[in-house]
Parts: structure tokens; C-alpha cells; sequence
């Protein structure tokens, strides 16, 4: 939980410093060389009271003198906070649940769909730009599938990063 800090810059932790908290939970290799983290470790802050998860944000950069992780967006002191990395076998999992748990919601009668990913997803996390539409079809059938990439997914009234939105016609 976050115990400090000033708008983006995140002081501190559950009262220990946020930096120390990154590098405990990044792990004795990465703590070494924090440029290796670039891109590949995020932050995740709650997603607020219609969501049990965490919205994942960019780390923008880390303050060695003082100790402070910087975001790309504001948070304020008592936001729930973890440090979140990519990794694709857990968003290939997630993926898979996801559309597991849509089928048996909609009794598999699913006439169409809109697919929303981030552009940052592809490469790193799927492996390639028609990976995660052939996972849609392989979980709710042969139906029209469109969408594209973006830098930046809307669900509800808020702005997702790094995340897929998708949208069922029954």
C-alpha cells in the first residue's frame, strides 16, 4: 500500500521505501541492473470497487538517491500497489479462463465479437498478431471477429494499458 509519495512519485511502501520494495520483489538478478527492467516490469494499482483486479500502468523510472519509484500516473497514499511483470505464459492462461468462463456464462451462443488488444501485448506476449483472435475462436467458436491494436483500451469509463477488451454480441 502506497504510505508516501507526491502525485507520480511513489516514496514509499508500507512505510519502507518503494524502491527497496521493487527490488525485493523483482528479484536479486534484475535488482543488479535495473535497466534490464525496462518495459518488462509495471505497476499494477487497484482497479477500484467494479473490479477485484489491478489496472497495470508503465514504471517510468526509479530514483536511486532517494529511493523512489516514479509512474505514469498519479496515486494516492493508501492505493493498494504491486509491482507486476510480463510474462506470456500467465496472460495465455489468463486469456484462456477468461473466454472459458464468457462460453459457459453465455451457454456458447455468442454471435459475434470486437477484440481490443494492446499493440504492446503482441510481440512479447503472444508471439504474433493473429495469436490471441485464433485463441478467441479456438474457446467461443467460428463467429465474426474483428477489432484491432491499440495504445490504450477502454472498458467502461476507464483507460486500460497493456490489457485486451473484448466485446460479445449475443
Amino acid at each position: 500500500m502506497v504510505t508516501g509519495g507526491d502525485g507520480s512519485i511513489v516514496a514509499t511502501l508500507d512505510g519502507t521505501p518503494a524502491l527497496e520494495v521493487l527490488k525485493q520483489d523483482i528479484g536479486e538478478i534484475l535488482a543488479r541492473d535495473l535497466r534490464r527492467i525496462a518495459g518488462y516490469i509495471h505497476v499494477g494499482l487497484s482497479a477500484g470497487k467494479e473490479d477485484d483486479g489491478f489496472m497495470v500502468h508503465p514504471l517510468w523510472g526509479v530514483d536511486l538517491h532517494h529511493g523512489r519509484v516514479a509512474l505514469g500516473v498519479p496515486v494516492a497514499s493508501g492505493e493498494a500497489l504491486v509491482f507486476v511483470r510480463r510474462d506470456p505464459s500467465a496472460a495465455q492462461n489468463d486469456l484462456r479462463r477468461t473466454l472459458r468462463v464468457l462460453r459457459q456464462r453465455t451457454g456458447g451462443l455468442v454471435r459475434g465479437a470486437l477484440y481490443f488488444s494492446c499493440v504492446g501485448r503482441v510481440p512479447s506476449l503472444f508471439g504474433g498478431e493473429s495469436a490471441e483472435l485464433a485463441m478467441i475462436r479456438t474457446e467461443l467458436g467460428d463467429i465474426p471477429l474483428t477489432g484491432f491494436y491499440a495504445n490504450g483500451e477502454i472498458r467502461h469509463n476507464r483507460l486500460y494499458g497493456y490489457t485486451g477488451v473484448l466485446t460479445l454480441f449475443l
